[in-house]
């Protein structure tokens, strides 16, 4: 599943430099994911980076974009190509 950004976020530009598929980007307000291009880091790393580097775990699954780890690889595999 894709992942999303809340309204928590306070803009601390960490999460969009660590993004592999270039999937975060500044919104109205604070940052988003576009789940088209989001594979939770599948095909890259074991987790996903965004995550990780959240000081304040603001990046949470999007209950509207779920994706099974198959369809995450598929993503990959259509984003790299």
């Amino acid at each position: 599943m894709a992942l999303l950004i809340n309204s928590k976020c306070i803009n601390c530009d960490m999460c969009d430099p660590e993004c592999p598929n270039e999937a975060i980007y500044m919104g109205a307000k604070i940052y988003q994911i576009d789940p088209a291009k989001c594979t939770e880091c599948v095909g890259h790393y074991d987790k996903p980076t965004c995550v990780s580097v959240c000081p304040i775990d603001c990046i949470k699954p999007d209950p509207n974009h779920r994706e099974s780890i198959d369809e995450l690889a598929e993503k990959y595999v259509r984003l790299a190509g």
